[in-house]
């Protein structure tokens, strides 16, 4: 099998469905330009992750590359698209209390991260990679849907208005408890999937061990820059806020 070929699969059509659907839903409830570049942003990098080589090197030959999706999966993209929403059209969505429910922090937080650490045990893992027209599949949207969720209470505020230094301790709990995710990957002294121990082709001269503590390595990069970023963002709004009621409660004295 080529490495570098590109593939055609369902998670492609779904993707252009989705495209589709928010197109129709911004002539209904208008986003501002930024918004809509954060979705395309988002569709161009699950689009890229699901009919790329990315693709094809993720499922054959290397863990990087199958991390690199699950990372877009369950974060880069969801957060782009939560973004991509207008508080109108996300006020609707947020209407049925299912959404309520599994948008709630202490709801949505544990799921994404159980979803997260349970797909990354070894014979999950493998046996997913080992089906990869039916549990591959539900793998990668449950990474899409608790990564939609996840980032939902942090940049929405229905259904759970959240003031900004609540969201900037969210944000910095999701980092500290799946950090070690990608760290005991990186640390660890042996390759741990199987399937990627087993493929019998290796491409940039890596074996299975080098490939899997350079995934680790990257997976615990990336979310200390994403997550810190953010965490940055409501931080900073926080201080502000706080400082602008300190000068609401305790005008300065007149001159």
């Amino acid at each position: 099998m080529d490495p570098y070929s590109w593939s055609w699969n369902p998670e492609a059509l779904a993707i252009l469905g989705a495209a589709a659907v928010y197109i129709w839903a911004v002539r209904r409830f208008p986003a501002p330009g930024w918004r809509i570049a954060c979705f395309a942003a988002a569709m161009v990098l699950l689009l890229a992750v699901a009919v790329t080589p990315i693709h094809t090197l993720g499922m054959h030959f290397l863990l990087t590359m199958h991390l690199l999706q699950n990372v877009v999966l369950a974060e880069w993209a969801p957060l782009l698209i939560v973004l991509g929403i207008a508080p109108a059209l996300a006020e609707r969505i947020a209407r049925p209390g299912a959404i309520r429910a599994l948008t709630h922090p202490a709801v949505a937080l544990p799921l994404w991260l159980g979803n997260y650490m349970v797909w990354h045990l070894p014979w999950v893992y493998d046996t997913a990679l080992r089906n990869p027209n039916t549990l591959l599949h539900l793998e990668h949207a449950l990474y899409f849907t608790t990564g939609i969720t996840l980032w939902w209470c942090v940049f929405q505020d229905e259904p759970h208005r959240l003031g900004a230094g609540t969201r900037a301790v969210y944000v910095f709990a999701a980092f500290v408890l799946a950090s070690p995710i990608g760290l005991v990957m990186a640390l660890v002294p042996d390759a741990i999937y199987d399937f990627y121990v087993e493929a019998h082709h290796r491409v940039w001269g890596l074996d299975p061990l080098a490939d899997q503590q350079l995934a680790g390595m990257l997976m615990a990069v990336e979310q200390a820059v994403v997550f810190f970023v953010v965490f940055a963002y409501w931080f900073f709004r926080f201080l502000a806020e706080e400082e602008r009621r300190e000068d609401v409660d305790h005008p300065p004295a007149a001159a």
